[in-house]
């Protein structure tokens, strides 16, 4: 985008200056834009703001959205409601003032009130995790967003996406939840599997399960993305009751609380390998089995 095409300079403000709320300012910062206030509760919040937004004012909530031009709502998803209604309560939203929060899984419906005041709301999720360091500003670049606003809105919505460095997605309002389900799904879940088959490698004696597990879940995501069921591999892709069998054994014995997690996952799986056909109706019986805790 050449300068001359940019949408105008905007002022910032941002309520609720966590993880995601910094990262998201810094990009809009070196776009151009002015990130003129924030607001945060924890002391972490303002000290993320000393060092990242050293140049904004930090203010009550409703004085950081009387200060902007557009206002970033990145709280948490089921303080959103409350706090948009708060602000819209105190009169803080002002006539053709763009507001845009962060949540996947609310789309503009939770901006009614503000919308109600004259602001114009937009929906902009990032699909990414934040850590609170210096590499979730670096990791936007290319990061895809979920896009939901009123159509005359879209293409400003969409502009500011690229301004931060990603790629918009456009995502309809009824299916906001879904949209973020799936992401839920895959992203949080994906931190516990790693992070227990790294705890059940290190009772097997591993000291270093990073080195075991980096190269195989790199392949296995990149199969996974690439070639979606045809990539389903393992002992329940194949139909093997015995080996899962023995799983179940030794993760009641070590890991019991594992346990129920590993039969659901499994049987996900040999729906998908029934469907795709490699998995035979004859062996996923005794797979099935199995995994109710009879004998193979």
């Amino acid at each position: 985008m050449l300068p001359d095409e940019r949408p105008a300079r905007l002022a910032v403000g941002v309520v609720g200056v966590g993880r995601v709320g910094s990262a998201l300012a810094v990009a809009l910062g070196r776009a151009g834009h002015r990130i003129v206030a924030v607001s945060g509760v924890s002391a972490a919040s303002r000290r993320r703001a000393a060092d990242r937004l050293p140049n904004a004012a930090v203010l009550p909530a409703d004085e950081v959205v009387g200060a902007a031009d557009l206002v970033l709502l990145t709280v948490p998803d089921d303080a959103l409601a409350a706090v948009v209604e708060g602000l819209a309560a105190v009169g803080a939203f002002k006539p053709g003032q763009l507001v845009a929060h962060t949540s996947g899984r609310h789309g503009l419906d939770v901006l009614s009130a503000a919308a109600r005041q004259g602001a114009l709301p937009l929906a902009l999720h990032p699909v990414m995790t934040f850590a609170g360091g210096s590499e979730d500003v670096e990791r936007l670049v290319g990061t895809s967003f979920g896009v939901t606003a009123p159509e005359p809105l879209r293409a400003v919505g969409e502009a500011l996406v690229v301004e931060m460095g990603g790629e918009p997605v456009w995502v309809p309002e009824e299916q906001r939840v879904l949209y973020h389900a799936a992401l839920a799904w895959v992203s949080n879940n994906l931190v516990t599997l790693v992070s227990t088959a790294a705890d059940l490698l290190r009772q097997a004696g591993a000291e270093r399960p990073d080195l075991l597990l980096a190269p195989l879940l790199g392949a296995a995501l990149d199969n996974a993305l690439r070639r979606g069921d045809d990539a389903l591999t393992g002992p329940v892709a194949r139909g093997d009751a015995g080996t899962v069998s023995a799983h179940l054994d030794v993760l009641r014995a070590n890991a019991p609380e594992v346990v129920p997690a590993y039969v659901a996952l499994a049987r996900l799986t040999a729906d998908r390998a029934l469907r795709d056909g490699r998995l035979d109706p004859r062996a996923a019986e005794a797979l099935l089995d199995a995994l109710a805790g009879g004998t193979p």
